[in-house]
């Protein structure tokens, strides 16, 4: 009795922790711009919204499992292949704020000098 209480439990956090990371990969495709997914050359916007988005309403409606692990591995490919090219080609530089053209990796380039 104790480890159906368990289990039931675990199935619970499973399910929330994949609801969210589906709901934030959605939030992060629904805020890009549109032109920097064929930039990127990566799928269209709207393929990935739909994409995240059926996952997003699947996933707490039906309970199999083949189905949220399908949805987790697009949010996964969405998060770690898409995200970071769509950011790169949008000029995120993650922490960086306000830099200049001429600023490389490591601080500003200043030619050799």
């Amino acid at each position: 009795m104790l480890r159906e209480g368990f289990d039931l439990g675990l199935d619970l956090v499973v399910d929330l922790v994949f609801l969210g990371f589906a709901l934030v990969a959605f939030v992060f495709a629904a805020m890009a711009r549109e032109d920097a997914y064929r930039a990127a050359d990566k799928q269209t916007k709207k393929f990935w919204l739909i994409i995240l988005g059926i996952n997003l309403v699947l996933n707490p409606l039906l309970g199999m499992l083949f189905l949220q692990i399908a949805g987790l591995i697009a949010a996964i490919v969405f998060m770690v292949d898409v995200r970071p090219a769509i950011k790169q080609i949008s000029g995120g530089s993650g922490g960086r704020r306000g830099g200049s053209s001429s600023d490389g990796p490591y601080g500003p380039y200043n030619g050799g000098r």
